[in-house]
């Protein structure tokens, strides 16, 4: 089966070749469709530049900035191979990537480990892990995309499974556009929820570049209450299977904190302290999590700048971070 590679992308002309060209030199890609999501710079003309000539690359152009969950959609309306792959315009994928990720037939989303490289690194050599592939349910999907402060999280959300466009015509399963931040979250728990088969392994096989003014890095208060409120529908939703609301509370509730602390820092950045304090003080019901987030924030801070000698050392050896933990694979 041929595989879409779908890249949204903006101003990201400065990384967008490295991405197309990471899927075009795979032999199961037979799309490569890039949207520019109106960017101010030259992303468009810097994707053709990395046409192969074999035809499978297309360019589609947005003149209003309508957003990652929009542009993906509309590369997937656009489309027609079987499959669907998600690569983020400033990351790759792996050499050989769907070789290894698309044995079998046993899946509906299916990921591979992902290894974290920062922006000034070369491709370094990648171990190869043993594929001791596992299956996510709803709950530690969910789980794994709550995160808790001083223990490391499995980081789901980071995961960039290859999905089947019949399970997602199927269920009328798209990105939802009012989303700017957990559009992947949304939708992958979405396609849970229909039952998907959602398969993991440990093999690696894309590359996350790691920058500071990465898109995806950058979200506003208004991003997190509609992520919260994307979280209430699924709640609300009578298609729920039994026991799975429990899990969706606790994720909305993990974000209606994060979107009550960023609002009262918006109100603190804009008029102040007191006034700050005085508009959690309307709602007393947010001051615990308030209170408990900036604690949260200042101890995280302080372990990452205790981390930062350490992370420094590994980036010195060009030693990459890896999503999950893998055992190398025994030779044949």
């Amino acid at each position: 089966m041929m595989v879409c590679v779908v890249i949204a992308a903006r101003n990201a002309s400065n990384t967008i070749a490295r991405a197309i060209t990471s899927a075009l030199r795979e032999t199961k890609v037979g799309e490569v469709i890039v949207v520019d999501d109106a960017s101010t710079d030259d992303t468009a003309a810097a994707a053709w530049q990395s046409d192969d000539g074999s035809g499978r690359l297309h360019v589609l152009r947005l003149s209003q900035n309508q957003g990652p969950a929009f542009a993906r959609n509309h590369a997937i309306a656009h489309s027609t191979a079987p499959l669907i792959a998600i690569l983020d315009a400033d990351d790759f994928f792996l050499r050989g990537r769907f070789e290894a990720l698309l044995d079998g037939d046993d899946w509906d989303f299916v990921a591979d480990n992902v290894m974290f490289i920062d922006a000034d690194d070369c491709e370094p050599d990648v171990p190869h892990f043993a594929p001791e592939p596992y299956f996510l349910d709803l709950r530690a999907f969910i789980e794994g995309n709550i995160a808790r402060h001083g223990v490391r999280r499995g980081e789901i959300g980071f995961l960039k499974p290859v999905m089947r466009r019949a399970f997602l015509d199927r269920h009328g399963l798209r990105y939802n556009e009012q989303l700017r931040l957990g559009e992947d979250y949304d939708l992958y728990a979405r396609a849970l929820v229909r039952g998907a088969r959602y398969k993991v392994v440990r093999a690696c096989g894309y590359g996350a570049v790691v920058r500071p003014d990465s898109l995806s890095g950058q979200h506003s208060t208004d991003d997190l209450k509609r992520l919260w409120e994307a979280d209430q529908a699924l709640i609300q939703s009578r298609s729920l299977p039994q026991g799975a609301s429990k899990h969706f509370k606790r994720h909305a509730h993990h974000v209606r904190a994060r979107y009550e602390l960023r609002r009262f820092l918006d109100v603190k950045a804009a008029s102040g302290l007191t006034a700050a304090t005085l508009d959690a003080c309307a709602q007393p019901m947010t001051l615990p999590r308030i209170a408990s987030g900036i604690l949260a924030d200042k101890a995280e801070a302080f372990m990452r700048r205790r981390g930062d000698r350490r992370r420094q050392s590994a980036v010195s050896a060009n030693m990459p971070r890896y999503l999950l933990r893998g055992r190398l694979a025994m030779p044949d």
